[in-house]
């Protein structure tokens, strides 16, 4: 393992994207059919004098950090932008001086985040800035230490120690336990939303998007070959009900029963007893409980607040005997991991929105006490080309088998990027995309992504970003009430 990099940070820019969805995307209680795509720059300065740039990029998702009723899209969108500001400020003092980029990480999340608490429904908002800021760094170090971001792990120049932070991971070596070189390739777990067809003779002449693309479910089967599958719930116990048994159906007669399935309840239950109580229902009808048994894992059915609450929890032995429970929106913290295990929950989300290093926290967490722990990949609708390959970067470096993905499915190929960024994006990076009609889109080959070619110096990416195609934060507004 080499010495960390020492590094400042000089400068931070943030600029704005409006783009919008081929298909509504309805999770949980919410429908995105737009949202700003938000990309930074930073440069960092190394202690011999060099320069770096790095970039980071993110959809500033509304009604998935925050749900409160009583603030619009408009409101969520203002709020992740001035957590980005808020981290910027925080990051720039922490990076004042030449530091590795896991300490200033460290300063800026106890100044942004501060205690755990179970009730606190901004948390992820705070961590979003943060996390935007730690990937671009994290970019930059790359670069200016030449390497790729599984090298740059394996060989420690973010100085990164677990211990600071989890003092029972003081003896936990991160570099042990990652694989000697990422995945060349992943699975896609492909989201079907609350008001996805299943079939494409149930749409509309009307709805149909007829844009080249797959829109209604069997339409995904046959063009990608998707074997996994994140179902998202939330409609309500009765309307849940009836959507899993008309997938047992459609499983049954398109793959043969046999896909591989998660549940996302979106924070859309009261407790946990009438998540239960909804897949028995399920379950009573022999095609559909072999779906129930094909169900890997249970993502969030609780309202974060409700997630550490002992009695909306009473039922996690009798659910975890039909599969093992998962929080995503409740993990909002470094602390939120190990009081969720307290209760009986197995797994944790990784989310590049959340943060790298918090990712990281949590695999020592799950390595070093063993047991049925586990984590998971998932999406926040990651659009190419920065987002995307950062996230299948951080998750092919640490050997994860498949993730969910629905950025490909929701937008339509790369055509939120600038013109001559796509033209890049198509040429450096071949493997992962492909030439669509009058564009370019993910390639998704057997229900896999290939992704060797994010082995590259930098996080991920090495093709030109037009930057400056993109608007300057302080010329953009946001849209809507």
């Amino acid at each position: 393992m080499t010495s960390p990099l020492p590094i400042r940070l000089t400068s931070t820019e943030l600029r704005l994207t409006d783009v919008q969805t081929r298909l509504p995307f309805r999770f949980g209680g919410a429908i995105l059919n737009a949202a700003p795509l938000a990309t930074l720059r930073v440069i960092i300065q190394t202690v011999d004098g060099e320069e770096a740039e790095g970039f980071s990029s993110d959809l500033l998702m509304p009604k998935w950090f925050e749900k409160d009723p009583t603030k619009s899209a408009r409101d969520d969108v203002i709020s992740l932008l001035a957590s980005i500001q808020r981290s910027a400020a925080a990051w720039a003092e922490a990076a004042r001086q030449p530091t590795s980029v896991f300490d200033a990480w460290r300063v800026t999340y106890a100044e942004c985040m501060g205690p755990f608490d179970p009730m606190d429904t901004g948390a992820l908002t705070r961590g979003f800035g943060v996390s935007l800021l730690e990937r671009a760094v994290m970019d930059a170090a790359c670069r200016a230490a030449d390497i790729p971001f599984h090298k740059a792990l394996r060989e420690g120049i973010f100085g990164f120690t677990p211990g600071q932070l989890h003092s029972e991971l003081a003896a936990w070596d991160l570099c042990a336990s990652l694989p000697d070189a990422p995945s060349s390739s992943i699975e896609v777990r492909h989201t079907v939303g609350i008001d996805d067809p299943l079939r494409v003779d149930e749409l509309q002449p009307m709805d149909r998007a007829d844009d080249g693309f797959p829109q209604a479910l069997d339409e995904d089967i046959e063009r990608y070959g998707v074997r996994r599958f994140k179902v998202k719930v939330g409609a309500g116990a009765a309307s849940d009900a009836r959507r899993l048994q008309e997938l047992a159906a459609f499983f049954e007669s398109h793959l043969g029963g046999q896909p591989l399935l998660t549940l996302d309840g979106n924070e859309r239950y009261a407790d946990l007893s009438s998540f239960l109580s909804m897949l028995e229902e399920v379950a009573r009808d022999p095609m559909g409980a072999r779906l129930v048994e094909r169900v890997a894992y249970i993502e969030q059915p609780l309202e974060r607040v409700a997630t550490f609450d002992l009695d909306a929890t009473a039922a996690m032995r009798d659910l975890s005997a039909i599969a093992p429970v998962v929080i995503d929106e409740a993990d909002g913290h470094i602390d939120a991991f190990t009081r969720a295990m307290a209760l009986g929950y197995k797994g944790v989300s990784i989310k590049s929105c959340k943060g790298v290093f918090r990712g990281l926290l949590n695999r020592g967490l799950v390595e070093t006490r063993g047991g049925e722990l586990f984590q998971t990949a998932e999406d926040l609708t990651t659009l190419p080309a920065v987002g995307l390959q950062e996230d299948l970067a951080l998750m092919c470096a640490l050997g994860v088998e498949d993730v969910e993905r629905n950025g490909h499915h929701y937008f339509r190929g790369l055509d939120h990027l600038p013109e001559r960024e796509q033209v890049s994006v198509l040429d450096r990076h071949s493997d992962l995309y492909q030439r669509q009609l009058d564009g370019g889109c993910v390639k998704i080959l057997d229900g896999k992504m290939l992704t060797a070619s994010l082995a590259c110096v930098g996080f991920g990416h090495e093709h030109d970003v037009a930057f400056e195609d993109r608007t300057p934060m302080e010329e953009w507004a946001p849209q809507g009430a």
